[in-house]
């Protein structure tokens, strides 16, 4: 068989596998705004990303598939042996300690290590602005320059929430959640002198929350 046959076969037996898979299978319960930075091309294979705040590794799955080298950061032991078992099951070879227990404010990675940062509905929890600022600083000094921070967090950009203290608010659901607004943002995106980008995207669940997506860029 010629190289050229062997090749084709080769590609048939992956297109076939990729009919397999179903969309849960191929993307899990992947987020639609990282989905859409997936297809956009802003995260691919071959970059290395850290999902600080990964829970159990639903914006993972696809990216553990395409070979991305992936770290990961929880304060749940259970939720990140589970992402553990998950690159173990997917046969990446990634080394288990890339997988790791720990606060976001306190992470152990070196500066301007990964190409991408997720931070995927984590950022309203903090406790207060001093305690939002420290996380933020973190998630920031860890991406290197040219890379790419996604954030999607809590805000308060199209509904009213009852006000605790500072920028805590009662969302709908009784929580108190650390909620920004789009001056608060684009503070910061100045602050740190990033590049927005994209717009400012939030997302109302009618009369209990508004999630904002929140994309900076670091500049080289």
């Amino acid at each position: 068989m010629s190289d050229e046959s062997t090749r084709q076969k080769d590609m048939l037996g992956w297109y076939g596998y990729c009919m397999a898979l179903n969309v849960q299978d191929q993307f899990g319960q992947i987020d639609i705004y990282v989905f859409d930075q997936i297809l956009r091309g802003n995260i691919g294979s071959g970059m290395r990303v850290l999902d600080a705040g990964c829970g159990y590794g639903r914006n993972l799955v696809h990216l553990l598939r395409e070979g991305c080298e992936v770290f990961a950061l929880d304060t749940d032991e259970a939720g990140v042996k589970h992402v553990q078992q998950l690159s173990r099951s997917l046969e990446t070879e990634l080394p288990a300690e890339n997988f790791q227990v720990g606060l976001i404010e306190r992470m152990p990675f070196p500066d301007a290590f990964v190409d991408v940062v997720i931070c995927n509905s984590v950022l309203h929890f903090a406790r207060d602005e001093d305690h939002f600022r420290t996380m933020l600083s973190e998630l920031w000094r860890v991406l290197k320059p040219g890379g790419m921070l996604f954030c999607r967090l809590g805000s308060r950009i199209g509904m009213n929430f009852k006000r605790v203290k500072g920028n805590t608010y009662v969302i709908g659901d009784g929580s108190e959640w650390f909620l920004v607004d789009e001056e608060i943002l684009l503070k910061y995106t100045e602050k740190m002198n990033a590049v927005l980008t994209d717009p400012l995207k939030t997302t109302i669940v009618q009369d209990y929350r508004c999630m904002t997506t929140w994309v900076l860029r670091k500049r080289r």
